[in-house]
């Protein structure tokens, strides 16, 4: 195997090998050096931080060389990442962020057949449930709002309205609020817990996720899927850059990993990397064992829309 370098935290405790460049952050520079060979390499040998280190690792565009990382920075990237042999010892990389046609189309035509057969199975809810927002509440039916998606492509999300009419002009005023900042000083997600805009309608649909039933439309519109990343607003997908920007190489979905666990509390960080960890693992049976664990998050009452 042909090494063109190695990235260790100290060149005094690098491999011998033809070049060390000496700190993670040039990564990506060495990777470029690469002749793009099936037998070609980058290897990380480091002892940085975990963050650090893969997000060097993470951020590296596809230059055609295996990637690797020797231990011990290895941690979240993902069950299904590879393994390459580097002088007789297995070296695990990250996964793959290619997904073959097959794996495209088995998701959609999921998409299509699930969303199809809940929007004639609910119809009799949605009506429901507009006559009751229209009898609370002057104003739409329906709240659009723009949200980032796949491949960077933005699109109208559907919801049911939860809110009064006025709900955005009253935002700012609650700034204040905001329980991610009051929790850990962090502005990028707004949640404000028993928010004084929300209608009484509005927090039986926030609580029983009902509010979310029109994203089916979405879905089979191929703006969405049932599974995927959270489909974050404009202001919100302007703070996540770099590998993390690869969580959009799939649909965002209805429901996901952040919502099983508790989205409420999750951090903007820490969601970011469940996306992430989402997209470099998916698979069919993922996305089946993820619908079945939101079920139960649903009857139970998980509560608050994102």
């Amino acid at each position: 195997m042909k090494i063109p370098g190695v990235v260790p935290d100290s060149l005094a405790r690098a491999p011998s090998v033809s070049e060390g460049v000496g700190d993670v952050v040039q990564l990506t520079a060495l990777a470029g050096r690469t002749d793009g060979t099936a037998t070609s390499a980058v290897t990380a040998v480091c002892d940085e931080p975990d963050e650090r280190a893969l997000a060097g690792v993470r951020d590296l565009p596809g230059v055609g060389a295996a990637i690797g990382i020797a231990p011990g920075s290895l941690g979240a990237m993902g069950r299904d990442g590879g393994t390459d042999n580097l002088a007789g010892s297995p070296l695990p990389g990250p996964p793959s962020l290619r997904f073959s046609r097959s794996a495209r189309v088995t998701k959609r035509a999921m998409d299509l057949v699930v969303s199809a057969v809940a929007l004639v199975v609910f119809a009799p809810l949605f009506a429901l449930i507009a006559i009751l927002i229209r009898l609370e509440s002057p104003g739409h039916v329906f709240f659009r709002q723009i949200r980032m998606g796949a491949g960077d492509k933005v699109f109208s999300v559907y919801k049911f309205r939860t809110m009064v009419v006025d709900a955005e002009a009253r935002k700012a005023g609650l700034a204040h609020l905001n329980e991610h900042v009051r929790s850990s000083g962090d502005a990028r997600l707004f949640k404000v817990a028993d928010d004084p805009r929300v209608t009484r309608v509005g927090r039986v649909l926030r609580r029983y996720f009902l509010d979310e039933l029109p994203q089916l439309l979405n879905v089979l519109r191929g703006e969405m899927s049932l599974v995927g990343p959270r489909p974050l607003v404009l202001d919100e997908d302007r703070h996540v850059d770099g590998w993390a920007r690869r969580r959009l190489d799939l649909r965002p979905g209805m429901t996901g990993l952040w919502q099983v666990l508790g989205h409420r509390a999750i951090p903007f960080g820490e969601m970011i990397k469940l996306d992430y960890l989402y997209v470099t693992t998916w698979s069919l049976r993922n996305d089946l064992r993820l619908i079945g664990r939101t079920i139960p998050v649903v009857l139970r009452g998980g509560g608050g829309s994102f």
